[in-house]
């Protein structure tokens, strides 16, 4: 089946089967291989993008289920790599093997959106479903406030 949608800001029409995971039709069918596989089944994040703004679970998520939709992969955040949440990571030596980061990073920045300046408290309850291997949660939830504080200030001079 056609599925049209935005990926990244860019119109991307794919060929592939209604059941087909989000995850794959964006590592193996367009190439983008910063969405990482973890589980398969939803529970470690490591495969987190947004759908429409809100943070994805794209190994469970079909194809046929974002159809006009408006994805983001790590690699759309900010191409540069300058989003304060991939400059926070770097300043804070977060990743250790860095597989599961570009779902920390993802699911960070849809919590940013809801909970601009959050507590550890909100910041551990929407992180808990984004698993670390090299258990990082400290330098994570260190690098969220970092990016906060830095989005904070950037608001308030712009």
């Amino acid at each position: 089946m056609t599925t049209k949608f935005m990926l990244n800001g860019q119109p991307v029409t794919v060929d592939v089967a209604d059941d087909t995971p989000l995850l794959w039709t964006i590592r193996d069918d367009i190439g983008l291989t910063g969405t990482k596989f973890g589980c398969g089944i939803g529970m470690c994040g490591a495969c987190t993008v947004h759908v429409n703004g809100r943070a994805t679970r794209s190994c469970i998520t079909p194809v046929s289920a974002i159809s006009g939709a408006s994805i983001t992969t790590i690699e759309g955040l900010d191409p540069a790599g300058n989003h304060p949440l991939q400059k926070a990571w770097i300043k804070t030596q977060t990743p250790q093997c860095g597989y599961c980061q570009s779902g920390q990073i993802m699911q960070a920045a849809a919590m940013l959106q809801d909970f601009p300046d959050p507590d550890d408290e909100q910041i551990d309850s929407v992180m808990s479903g984004n698993l670390c291997r090299c258990m990082a949660y400290m330098r994570i939830r260190e690098a969220i406030k970092l990016a906060a504080s830095d989005m904070k200030e950037a608001a308030s001079n712009g």
